[in-house]
């Protein structure tokens, strides 16, 4: 458990060791998820890419793509369908 004095702005000092944990750097963008009536502190690219993880799962079988040559050959096709528009 960690403890943070939050100043007369707001802010507050994230402990070094839960910014490791959550990859958080400089710059990052943090994310606050209330579940349950908690509050989560979450690093907000961490969070997008678990989304766009769980909305694309499936997505491959559905599609037939087994092998990394079967997404280039989709990629191609698709470049080429672009390129005649």
């Amino acid at each position: 458990m960690e403890l943070a004095k939050v100043t007369s702005k707001g802010q507050v000092t994230i402990p070094m060791n839960i910014r490791e944990k959550l990859g958080i750097k400089e710059g990052s963008k943090i994310l606050f998820l209330e579940e349950a009536g908690r509050i989560y502190l979450a690093n907000s690219s961490m969070e997008a890419l678990k989304e766009a993880q769980t909305a694309f799962k499936g997505e491959a079988e559905r599609l037939g793509l087994v092998t990394e040559e079967d997404i280039v050959d989709m990629v191609k096709e698709l470049r080429k369908e672009r390129m005649v528009k």
